[in-house]
């Protein structure tokens, strides 16, 4: 049980201090993932930038993941056949769903990203940050997208997950740090003591105070 998500996130970054001499770049998956990303970064003196994640939530259960889609436009799309199945929805209804999904994915990139470049992730260790992971659906899509970016090493990152996601999400992710992988997961949310929603306004306020700094030039 973590306090909040600031607990979370420095309790992470004790768990990944030995990267620090790796330069990485943090990566949160929005919007739950920034104030956990937020303390790695200032802990390992590393750059923060966003990986745009969107879940595919089931009709009346959107906790419930059908699958998730990543990217500025969200071109990398994966399913939960199994959720899928239960839930009655063929790929027709995902479409259709993942189209509704975009729409906010494209609000959230002109929100958080319009202005600011992209870090180049080529060559680089990575650290993807959630504040937890339940079916894994969303973490996959992300872990998908940010391997198009050819980084060197890939490191998921995360205070809390279930058993079955941390199993599905090895073969995508270099490492995997997890600080409680409880046999019983009922939601992310169940395994914080304060679990608020985080708004826009704390992500681009987070964003903006994690700027990367622009050297001078030589002349």
């Amino acid at each position: 049980m973590f306090a909040d998500r600031d607990e979370a996130g420095r309790e992470l970054a004790r768990h990944l201090l030995a990267m620090r001499d790796q330069a990485p770049v943090i990566l949160a998956l929005p919007r739950g993932g920034v104030p956990v990303a937020a303390r790695i970064a200032e802990a390992l003196n590393a750059p923060l930038d966003l990986m745009l994640v969107r879940k595919i939530g089931v009709p009346g259960h959107r906790e419930l993941a059908v699958g998730a889609i990543a990217g500025p436009d969200g071109q990398t799309m994966v399913t939960n056949p199994e959720v899928a199945a239960m839930a009655g929805l063929d790929t027709h209804d995902i479409e259709q769903l993942a189209d509704a999904e975009r729409v906010e994915l494209r609000r959230r990139h002109g929100l958080y990203l319009n202005d600011r470049a992209p870090i180049d992730l080529a060559g680089k260790t990575v650290i993807l940050v959630d504040d937890g992971i339940a079916t894994g659906a969303t973490a996959k899509a992300a872990l998908l997208a940010l391997r198009t970016a050819a980084p060197k090493r890939i490191v998921l990152a995360v205070p809390v997950a279930s058993t079955e996601a941390v199993a599905a999400l090895r073969p995508f992710a270099d490492e995997i740090i997890c600080l409680a992988i409880p046999q019983i997961f009922h939601a992310v949310g169940a395994h914080y003591r304060d679990f608020p929603q985080v708004e826009d306004a704390e992500v681009i306020q987070t964003l903006a105070s994690h700027r990367p700094q622009v050297k001078p030039s030589q002349t």
